[in-house]
């Protein structure tokens, strides 16, 4: 996948064109990304991409109410990548647009997401990014399902991203918009990245801040600009993040600083894994970063020399820090959204794709609900279907499981769903052995079907057998895989 000549003329061109290099997927080697060139992309093909922009590839968080939202797309090849859309008319100029996503797209560094293309067609306007797999610092940070962020993983998350903002610096990218957990990514080895979306505005004259107006910088209250001091107490507000493992208002937190009760803002859940004499140089470093004054607050030097000598455990992987399983970080394709959700154990996710898919993939299939003789057989058979998906539908587990196991009794065709349903519902009421035999059973009437080895995983997982369950994840992806080139995601 080569690069393509600009549709927008007379812009800069940001590398040689006559050398184009193909960039790799998350799943394969790590992209040179000083040679990977950046790219106009056609948008038929980020349509293709995202299967029309269809709401299941969202992956931002607001869905699609948010004002600017992010897909996960797979170009060919099974390149992953994030695409960022931005609301119609946000940058009414295409050149303008093109000419600061081509800027940004120069930046190459291993704490930064590689920004590396961007779409400028009619009233679209679109960015494309490297795929990071492993989800956002405020999905880590403020709702963990494992385990909550150790200690070392939060000082190195500091670290990195204090790395990723004096790079910008230093290529004169010296303004960041809206700084937040959001924008924090990880990578499939764990680590930490910024995101290069912050590095332009939601639009040409848009607003640079979108969080809440107790966490943004003095200065662009009163003034209505960005300035190089406003990331740096943007950088204030994430290491609050880190050691309170809360959203906590810069002010209350300064108020708490200031009556001497630093360590009152430290997660309950780090006790016993950090010295004191760090967190109250984290917790220093935080207020500095925080003052009202711009001129007060540190450089990105400082910020550096502050943190670095914090980390303890530089030799750890960042997945081991996490608790994520190597093997469940780079998968061979790209996970549907119920795949992640099972990958996840995000229980809610799962049951509420389970509710919106219905009966759909057994459409077509011998095993009809929809029954051709009205005998009393059938009519008990119906009454027992929506009997359990109503209970299901209403997270009534114990009594889904009893309607579903009165229809498996006397349906004479299994239902691969109705089985799905009913290890769904084991799995919410600790019953996981049931829930696997259930999931299997699934797979038997669909021999290739994505949602049963998902949730297979899912059960395998809940029973401590995680690397049967990243076996489980794999072919599941994989059948997905096979799927959806049959209609190209």
């Amino acid at each position: 996948m080569g690069c393509l000549h600009s549709k927008t003329a007379n812009l800069p061109s940001s590398d040689d064109p006559s050398a184009p290099t193909k960039p790799e997927s998350v799943n394969g080697d790590q992209v040179d990304q000083e040679n990977q060139n950046f790219k106009e992309f056609d948008l038929n093909e980020l349509r293709k991409a995202t299967n029309g922009f269809s709401p299941s590839c969202i992956v931002s968080e607001g869905g699609e109410k948010a004002p600017n939202v992010v897909y996960r797309g797979k170009l060919e090849g099974n390149h992953l990548v994030a695409i960022k859309r931005f609301s119609r008319q946000s940058w009414p100029d295409a050149q303008q647009f093109v000419v600061e996503a081509t800027g940004v797209g120069k930046l190459r560094n291993k704490r930064l997401v590689s920004l590396i293309g961007c779409c400028a067609e009619g009233d679209e306007r679109l960015l494309v990014a490297e795929y990071m797999p492993n989800d956002t610092l405020s999905k880590h940070l403020f709702h963990w399902e494992k385990q909550p962020l150790p200690w070392e993983m939060r000082v190195r998350i500091a670290d990195y991203i204090a790395q990723a903002l004096d790079h910008c610096y230093n290529e004169n990218r010296k303004i960041y918009h809206d700084l937040n957990a959001y924008r924090i990514l990880f990578d499939e080895e764990g680590d930490p990245r910024l995101s290069t979306f912050g590095l332009m505005k939601n639009s040409r004259d848009g607003k640079s801040y979108s969080t809440n107006l107790a966490y943004t910088p003095p200065e662009f209250l009163r003034t209505g600009r960005v300035i190089p001091e406003s990331v740096i107490f943007s950088y204030g507000t994430i290491l609050l993040d880190l050691l309170s493992g809360k959203h906590i208002p810069p002010t209350h937190a300064l108020d708490i600083i200031r009556g001497k009760n630093a360590l009152l803002l430290m997660d309950s859940s780090l006790e016993g894994q950090y010295e004191s004499d760090d967190a109250t140089k984290l917790v220093e470093l935080a207020s500095k970063c925080l003052q009202s004054e711009a001129k007060e607050r540190p450089d990105t030097k400082f910020l550096l020399s502050a943190v670095a000598p914090l980390q303890k455990k530089e030799e750890v992987a960042s997945h081991v820090l996490m608790g994520l399983p190597k093997n469940a970080v780079i998968l061979p394709t790209m996970l549907s959204p119920l795949g992640k959700a099972c990958s996840k154990m995000d229980l809610a996710a799962v049951h509420d794709i389970l509710l919106k898919t219905g009966y759909k993939d057994e459409e077509g299939a011998e095993n009809e609900l929809s029954f051709q003789e009205w005998t009393q057989q059938v009519q008990e058979m119906l009454n027992m279907k929506k009997f359990g998906d109503i209970a299901f539908r209403d997270k009534d587990f114990k009594n889904s499981i009893e309607y579903y196991s009165k229809l498996v009794g006397i349906m004479p065709v299994p239902s691969a769903t109705v089985f799905a349903r009913r290890a769904f519902s084991y799995l919410m009421t600790d019953q996981q052995e049931l829930a696997l035999r259930d999931a299997m059973q699934a797979q038997v009437c669909i021999p290739e079907w994505p949602t049963a080895f998902y949730l297979q995983a899912l059960a395998l997982s809940k029973l401590g057998m995680e690397s049967d369950a990243q076996d489980m994840l794999s072919d599941g992806a994989a059948y997905d895989a096979k799927r959806q080139n049959s209609w190209r995601c």
